[in-house]
């Protein structure tokens, strides 16, 4: 009986040791995709957005192996912000993004910067923008279409 308790402790300061020097990255993009393998069009596992906060398990080249809600996968450098986690209260702490970092992710276009747009341009057709950014296409189209056109994905 003894043992078992020397042995939980030490597992649960096993555990507490790891979370607080895990090291972590930010997603910094307003969407992206945990994939299965280090590809830019492999199936996806998740999607993940902009603050979550990703568990490093390894690196392949441009890519981090992670892990989200119990799910591993890929995600390439440019989606995310290398952050090391010091403690497990930051580590179990969420806080919301402010509207500079949401402006700054979102490339600087805010609801201001996009009303001073739209006075400074009258003419400019505002809603060819909205309905291009609500335009989605499959990912299955977009691989079919990269496979059928005989492109490959950058090295």
């Amino acid at each position: 009986m003894k043992s078992r308790i020397v042995f939980n402790v030490a597992a649960l300061f096993f555990l507490f040791t790891t979370l607080s020097w895990a090291e972590t990255i930010t997603v910094i993009t307003k969407e992206n995709a945990i994939r299965e393998s280090p590809k830019f069009f492999a199936p996806v596992k998740a999607y993940v957005r902009y603050g979550d906060i990703l568990n490093v398990i390894g690196r392949q080249k441009d890519w981090y192996r992670v892990k989200f809600k119990n799910i591993s996968g890929y995600i390439h450098k440019t989606a995310v912000e290398k952050r090391t986690v010091t403690s497990y209260e930051t580590y179990t702490t969420s806080t919301t993004p402010s509207e500079g970092e949401i402006t700054l992710a979102g490339k600087g276009f805010n609801p201001q910067v996009e009303r001073q747009y739209r006075s400074n341009h009258p003419k400019m057709p505002y809603d060819l923008v909205d309905r291009i950014e609500k335009y989605s296409i499959p990912e299955r189209e977009i691989i079919s279409f990269i496979k059928n056109g005989g492109l490959s994905e950058p090295q």
